[in-house]
């Protein structure tokens, strides 16, 4: 097997350590990040290394890593720590779920996480460094350029232009035949029928609160 380093010490790279150790061909040995955030001497019996030194310790040539950084920044953050990793000369590792829908000529990129239930159509091109989290659709002939992360249960309809950097909410609903900008922010729950522009945000209108409680229903 493999041997893979984790960037990161949080709750990501915990999902991304049991998704690679259970569910991959790779073999995780240690988990690295920049020496000020160092809070703990291993995760799950790991090392973590001060990320200055990674290089002096697990050589390049017989590890990959994998940057488990989440949405920080418009996914910034992440991608300027994939560039760090490669500036070092490290392999980036991609993981794609066992339990994941796809086809045959799926294409995606390097640092990619594609978690459990994903429908991934054929005639998909996904990029670099993109997470899609459990459960999304992504239509057919749609494109998801670099450093994007789609949360849970989105639905990317067919032939959808996804740009860079773009971040979007659980349960969101993109049309057919659109394109999206980069560094787009879509909210859970919103509904994009039409092309946006760079860096639009957009916001659902949440739930309206009842003027009663629960225990003064009449019905239910």
């Amino acid at each position: 097997m493999e041997k893979l380093i984790i960037f990161g010490n949080g709750q990501v790279a915990e999902l991304v350590y049991y998704m690679f150790e259970h569910d991959s061909d790779y073999q995780p040995v240690a988990f690295t990040v920049d020496a000020d955030y160092i809070t703990e001497a291993e995760i799950f019996g790991l090392p973590v290394i001060p990320f200055e030194e990674i290089e002096n310790k697990y050589s390049t040539t017989d590890h990959s890593m994998f940057v488990a950084v989440s949405f920080t920044g418009v996914n910034k953050l992440r991608a300027e720590k994939v560039k760090s990793c490669k500036a070092k000369g490290y392999q980036l590792a991609s993981y794609l779920s066992s339990r994941a829908t796809t086809f045959p000529d799926i294409q995606y990129g390097e640092n990619c996480l594609i978690l459990e239930d994903n429908t991934i159509q054929p005639f998909v091109t996904i990029g670099d460094n993109v997470y899609l989290w459990s459960g999304n659709h992504i239509g057919h002939h749609s494109t998801i350029e670099d450093n994007c992360f789609i949360a849970s249960h989105v639905v990317i309809s067919g032939s959808v232009h996804v740009g860079a950097y773009t971040f979007i909410g659980v349960n969101a609903t993109l049309r057919d035949n659109i394109n999206i900008g980069q560094a787009n922010v879509i909210g859970a729950g919103c509904i994009i029928l039409k092309d946006t522009e760079d860096e639009n945000v957009f916001v659902a209108n949440a739930a309206d609160l009842a003027r009663i409680p629960s225990s003064k229903l009449r019905r239910i």
